[in-house]
């Protein structure tokens, strides 16, 4: 075995132990429109890991603005996010904190 080959095992498995993946309810009355979606993809960029957001099956990019819109969450969905990254965990918690905080509204 190369050993960019074995690098590039030792690095999946790494790299697999850095996902958290958590739900959360939307409770802002507007739910998730282009305001909101504006400061989950903020958020999101700060992170080196890879962000996504799911909502009823469909996955969709969490730095992408347009993407996010395109889940259409009204007030009471619930969404879905993963991230895969070295910086997962505090993803999650910082995405989770502004969720949880109805995004500075209400």
């Amino acid at each position: 075995m190369r050993k960019t080959d074995t690098i590039n095992k030792l690095w999946r498995l790494f790299r697999s132990d850095m996902v958290e993946i958590r739900t959360f309810e939307i409770k802002n009355k507007l739910g998730l429109h282009a305001r909101v979606a504006a400061k989950l993809v903020n958020v999101s960029t700060r992170f080196k890991s890879k962000i996504f957001f799911e909502r009823d099956g469909r996955v969709v990019n969490g730095k992408s603005l347009l993407s996010i819109l395109t889940l259409a969450c009204p007030l009471g969905s619930r969404i879905t996010i993963r991230a895969e990254g070295i910086d997962a965990k505090e993803a999650i918690e910082d995405l989770g904190k502004l969720i949880k905080d109805k995004f500075g509204e209400d």
